[in-house]
């Protein structure tokens, strides 16, 4: 009986090694009143009364259920940024695209499938622009059995968020109406709180003590609307090991530049002088739109006996428009390619792929007035396609065969040729607006080369559901097959969420073996809500396993909002 029962625990601990463990976890999305910075009497959205959100943690292969149950004011979707969330796109989450909004006062039984994810992720709402206070880490630990491939001694979670004095889907909400800005961000908060260059903070700002001689994992999630990120810890060395739930090879460095979208994994070895120190978050603005421009500093501060009133010392940060400072971090980032987290770049490509990324104006209809440029409406496109939202999802109507929601020709190539990041003064920037869809078959190996333009240029953080990307190339000004040559396909970086440099390209290669429809945007807010997105479908393969799996009974309805 003893040696059974030793049997029998023994292939349960194998299988759970295998197969993973299944958790569950409960979200209750409502309104929360909060005090932050002047402000009184003010509610927030928010899951479980938190901001940020409350962390999930799971391991490599295990499956989580989150039952989102919204009792707030109108319709939610959350997204679990990162996961591939292989052959089920129906828990991915943005709105029209692979569901409708969770009413109010209804639930949502979301399965959020882990397989090759293993670092800092993390979960947003993906629905108007509710993801500036619906937010929270995804951390993925290595398989039970597994160790990470650096050590350390200490983890901290660290999440960057932008803060706005009012609704942020009546700001969104409003400036679609009238085409014109929404609305900035009043404050940058690290981890809920905006620090202590903020009037009214009260010297509030996330405070670490650490102990010297250890080493500390900060996992940096960027959860951020509208602006690119510098960030540095005074005195101290960062050692970049892990970005987008996947390894790096270890970059030491002073600052990072990190976009809305992305998260870091970053070493800190507390070795300097006993004190106190800043970390700071300061905006990267390479663009001549309306900006935040403050900073906010959390501290960074040993426990050792020292003047504990002293006036932390400040990081030496890139200033806000330095493009090369940005540009020469994201290209020294490279990806681990060992034994255990091997490189798999796609090198047969059967599919290329040109999108042209542009800011547009729409003409201001009859009888009204807009607020965008010299009258006009603020628009963006991909390949001059302004992505318009159906009513329905996407995904809904692609695997019950419905007709009339969405077409089938978003094309493979920009519709003209032109000098991209010249003089285009002499082109009209308008662009056609409609729902297409980019056609993708199974197993396909794709590269897609993303090209700037110098319409209303600036640098764009471009972010694919269901998939992580190799980025294998990255320039200024236009692409040209000759850089083909020059391609790191031996070790660059795999991602989910990449920088496209303003006036400049980025090429990403991934293999199409997740069957499915999945949204591509930008993952600037405001630029995602112009229409600077599109919807690329990955047809079924041949085999059972290669098809999508059927939906789960509790889908959110389509006729509710």
């Amino acid at each position: 009986m003893g040696t059974f029962l030793g049997f029998a625990l023994t292939l349960s601990l194998l299988f759970c090694i295998a197969q993973g463990k299944v958790l569950f976890y409960d979200f209750m999305v409502k309104e929360t009143p909060i005090k932050m910075l002047c402000e009184t009497n003010r509610t927030i959205l928010t899951v479980n009364g938190l901001f940020p959100g409350p962390e999930i943690r799971a391991r490599k292969g295990d499956t989580i259920y989150v039952n989102v149950t919204n009792i707030g004011p109108y319709g939610i979707t959350i997204h679990w940024h990162g996961v591939r969330q292989i052959r089920y796109p129906w828990s991915d989450g943005p709105e029209f695209v692979t569901q409708c909004p969770i009413p109010s006062n209804s639930s949502f039984l979301q399965k959020i499938v882990l397989t090759e994810e293993e670092g800092t992720l993390w979960w947003h709402a993906h629905s108007d622009w509710s993801r500036a206070t619906i937010h929270g880490p995804l951390i993925i630990m290595p398989a039970y059995g597994k160790m990470y491939p650096y050590k350390f001694d200490q983890e901290h979670t660290i999440v960057i968020a932008e803060w706005y004095t009012r609704d942020t889907k009546a700001i969104i909400d409003e400036a679609l109406e009238s085409g014109g800005d929404p609305d900035l961000s009043v404050a940058y908060t690290i981890n809920g709180q905006p620090g202590d260059s903020y009037s009214c903070s009260n010297g509030s700002a996330y405070n670490k003590t650490v102990v010297r001689g250890k080493t500390y994992l900060f996992r940096i999630i960027h959860s951020g609307m509208n602006e690119e990120m510098f960030f540095g810890i005074a005195k101290h060395n960062l050692t970049v090991v892990g970005m987008d739930g996947a390894y790096l090879k270890p970059l030491k460095i002073n600052y990072l530049m990190i976009t809305p979208g992305q998260t870091m994994d970053v070493l800190v070895t507390a070795n300097q002088t006993p004190g106190r120190y800043y970390m700071v978050f300061s905006p990267f603005v390479d663009t001549n739109a309306p900006s935040n421009e403050n900073v906010t500093r959390g501290i960074f501060q040993y426990n050792d006996n020292y003047n504990h009133s002293e006036t932390p010392i400040l990081p030496e940060l890139p200033g806000f428009t330095n493009k090369s400072d940005a540009g020469n971090f994201t290209i020294q980032l490279r990806g681990l390619n060992s034994k255990e987290h091997p490189s798999k770049v796609p090198t047969k490509i059967t599919r290329n792929i040109t999108i042209m990324e542009a800011l547009n104006a729409r003409p201001c209809p009859a009888n009204k007035t807009c607020s965008g440029p010299q009258g006009t409406m603020h628009s963006a496109s991909l390949n001059n396609i302004t992505f318009s939202a159906p009513s329905i999802s996407i995904l809904q109507a692609y695997y019950n065969n419905l007709q009339g929601v969405y077409n089938k020709t978003f094309p493979d190539t920009p519709p003209f040729i032109f000098d991209y990041t010249g003089n285009v003064s002499a082109l009209g920037d308008a662009a056609n607006v409609s729902t297409e869809v980019l056609m993708i078959n199974y197993n396909e190996e794709v590269e897609i080369r993303f090209q700037g333009t110098n319409f209303a240029a600036e640098n764009h953080p471009m972010h694919l559901h269901g998939y992580s990307f190799y980025v294998v190339g990255m320039g200024d000004g236009n692409f040209s097959d000759s850089y083909v040559s020059r391609y790191n396909t031996v070790d660059p970086p795999y991602v989910n969420t990449v920088g496209l440099p303003k006036n400049g390209w980025t090429a990403i290669r991934f293999k199409a073996d997740n069957p499915g429809v999945w949204f591509m945007h930008c993952h600037l807010e405001r630029h995602a809500s112009w229409g600077m997105d599109t919807v690329i479908v990955v047809g079924d393969g041949a085999k059972k396993h290669q098809k999508v799996l059927p939906p789960p009974k509790d889908m959110p309805p389509c006729s509710v909002s």
